[in-house]
């Protein structure tokens, strides 16, 4: 439940019902376990001893609620350590995997401390859960409700973004660090971080070894509701705790919103050959879908898959999401692989999953925003299918559209006149709108910008997989060498392609993500599926920002330009009819001729006119026409201004094969084209044109 803190600047939290929350008196410790036949609390003074002080045994008479086991330990205080142990039936042809001498995390539990300690005894000790109490001083603090129509995503990773020494902050790799470049997210003008995933995982393979492959990306979740104790600044236990509260306090400050990239889909567990760390140890059967009871489905593609459909599951994945958004004031959430939570208990993708529509509808995350990764490992695929108006989704088509069209491959011309136009196809037959599109050209998983046009092919033997590791369907090219080069063509049009891309991702309908270093020409140097390079081939190196300065600044100019004209980032889609009281069609499309577009022209070059949307989304009345140019032929192109903008004033805003600073106008005030005079347009080029401000 929501409790008002009695500080009125602390304002509420939310009190989970299980886990360990603290009493006037002590502290109450509360895990859910049907088939248990004992249960044990194992209590510990330091984070590196081995062994408990004090194992404090429930009585099962007394200390048993229905499927609930609780007590209340009195004298303990927050940062308390401790782990659940259980006792029950090991007998996988039932699901069932009790093991009594294993130290279990608990489901609930608000913090880990320490690390996996070796195991020669044959018991694993994972780290321990700490003891937290909610209380932080917010400072008035409240969730920015940003519209999603608005927003412009700036997808990170926590410890990637300021590790690198070029950072050059007092505390690299943390979130405190986050908090440093916080000016630097503000000067881009982004208007939320999607945070890669901060609740914890594993750093350490579970004898407490190193691993041979770090898992760095942390899409391998050991604790739900914990952040991650790795990027804390303070090694005291808990210290990650109030300093994720620090970040998203300062981040909001900053007019940033925080979304968090969840993995609800799959645990660090794995299959019957992985660990009993908790899940398993508790009700195997209930926290995971089983193909035959002593096996693991795989629909995650990483050993097994959480049962998101089940009761007790679905009311521990609430828990979780309320606690993230009432107890961190998270903004919203990503849902990675989301398609499994479309699964029934048995596997089988079910029509109106209640899960999705319960997360839709609850009224304590009622002001976040919920992105769903519509697809899983099992070949489930849903965008443009995945819940209602509430949720938006990845939309991968507009990645591979976008990366198709300017590459030159035939074809694509109206797909990617689609993905412009907000995917009507994907999203309007069943109500939604634009903003349901997440649209993106890079992520975390494949090429950044910089190797999307500098390499034809993965390169991942750094991951030692013998590159067999990542998608081999990159929709990429190197321009007529592999890799980096020092010969000016094909830099000149590596860079020209990378601002077409940025150009047509912030210009389009829907919703921008960017991926962190994007604006910068970050290199994973042709990996593409870094999920265990916890390095420089990860980290973002901050001396490319002043080396691609121009780079910087050209995605400063699209963000601004999107955030001041509704033309760009409408809530309803484009109808190619005239609207809102303006006497041409809201958008039309057209050949380099400036006559109507024949859509099944081999020829990749055309132009969108774009008409500013004025009585109903623009609260002053007035706004902007946009021309937009294409041209992904391998020649020169010369284009007629459409009819309907003939006679207006423009103004050059984009010319991405111009160089810097003739690439981009941030204050439109670019050169007017002369009247009756042809567009000149170069090969794999994007010119925007913008009007005067018109009101009728």
């Amino acid at each position: 439940m929501l409790m008002r803190h009695p500080h009125p600047e602390l304002q509420f939290a939310y009190q989970l019902p299980y886990g360990a929350v603290v009493k006037p008196n002590g502290v109450q410790f509360s895990v859910y376990s049907r088939s248990a036949t004992s249960m044990r609390l194992l209590l510990y003074k330091n984070v590196n001893d081995r062994d408990p002080s004090k194992v404090i045994e429930f009585d099962r008479d007394v200390d048993r609620w229905g499927d609930i086991w609780s007590i209340q330990v009195p004298n303990l205080k927050p940062g308390q350590l401790y782990h659940f142990q259980a006792s029950g039936p090991f007998d996988p042809e039932r699901g069932q995997r009790f093991d009594a001498s294993a130290r279990l995390i608990d489901p609930y539990a608000k913090a880990l401390a320490g690390k996996f300690q070796s195991n020669e005894d044959g018991i694993t000790r994972p780290p321990k859960c700490v003891v937290v109490d909610d209380s932080f001083d917010w400072e008035g603090d409240r969730h920015l409700r940003h519209d999603l129509s608005d927003s412009v995503i700036y997808e990170m990773h926590v410890r990637g973004f300021t590790k690198s020494k070029t950072a050059k902050i007092k505390n690299p790799g943390t979130y405190l660090g986050v908090i440093e470049k916080i000016p630097y997210l503000k000067s881009l003008g982004v208007t939320a971080v999607e945070l890669m995933p901060v609740h914890e995982f594993p750093i350490e393979a579970t004898n407490g070894e190193k691993l041979e492959r770090p898992n760095y990306w942390g899409y391998d979740p050991m604790a739900f509701f914990a952040p991650h104790r790795g990027y804390a600044a303070g090694k005291q236990p808990g210290a990650q705790v109030n300093e994720f509260k620090e970040m998203v306090k300062a981040l909001h400050a900053a007019g940033i919103e925080v979304i968090l990239d969840v993995v609800f889909n799959h645990t660090c567990e794995g299959n019957e050959q992985g660990p009993t760390l908790s899940f398993k140890g508790l009700e195997n059967s209930v926290y995971y879908i089983l193909s035959e009871q002593e096996h693991y489905t795989n629909y995650s593609g990483c050993g097994n898959t959480v049962n998101g459909n089940h009761p007790v599951v679905r009311e521990m994945i609430f828990h979780c999401l309320r606690h993230w958004v009432h107890n961190y004031h998270v903004d919203g959430f990503r849902f990675d692989l989301a398609s499994i939570l479309s699964r029934d208990r048995h596997g089988n993708l079910v029509p109106n999953p209640p899960m999705v529509e319960l997360i839709a509808e609850d009224p304590m995350l009622a002001d976040t925003k919920i992105i769903a990764e519509a697809w899983d490992a099992a070949g489930a695929y849903q965008v443009g299918s995945f819940g209602d108006l509430r949720w938006a989704e990845w939309n991968g088509r507009f990645r591979d559209d976008v990366r198709g069209f300017w590459r030159g491959d035939g074809g694509t011309l109206g797909a990617v006149a689609t993905r412009l136009a907000g995917s009507s196809d994907l999203y309007q037959h069943a109500g939604r709108a634009p903003f349901c599109s997440i649209n993106f050209v890079t992520s975390h998983d494949g090429f950044t910008m910089n190797d999307l046009v500098s390499y034809r092919d993965k390169h991942n033997m750094a991951n030692g997989e013998d590159n067999r590791d990542g998608d081999n369907h990159n929709i990429s090219d190197n321009y007529g060498i592999e890799g980096p080069t020092r010969r000016r063509g094909i830099q000149s049009v590596r860079e020209r392609q990378i601002k077409n891309m940025l150009s047509t991702l912030l210009l389009s309908q829907g919703v921008p993500m960017l991926v962190s270093g994007d604006e910068a020409r970050r290199t994973q140097k042709g990996n593409n599926n870094a999920y265990c390079q916890d390095n420089d081939i990860s980290w973002f190196d901050w001396r490319l920002v002043e080396k691609n300065e121009s780079m910087v600044r050209f995605v400063q100019g699209l963000i601004k330009f999107r955030r001041d004209q509704p033309t760009m980032r409408r809530k309803k889609f484009l109808t190619g009819r005239p609207e809102n009281g303006r006497k041409i069609p809201d958008v039309s499309w057209f050949n380099a001729n400036g006559d109507a577009l024949d859509w099944h022209q081999p020829e990749l070059a055309m132009s969108a006119y774009l008409a500013a949307p004025l009585k109903a989304d623009d609260p002053d009345g007035m706004g902007r026409d946009v021309v937009m140019f294409f041209n992904s032929t391998g020649e020169r192109k010369t284009f007629n201004m459409p009819l309907h903008g003939r006679g207006m004033k423009w103004n050059l805003f984009v010319d991405t094969t111009a160089p810097s600073p003739a690439d981009i106008y941030p204050d439109l005030d670019g050169p007017v084209p002369v009247s009756g005079q042809a567009i000149d347009l170069s090969y794999k080029g994007l010119m925007i044109y913008v009007s005067e401000l018109v009101n009728q």
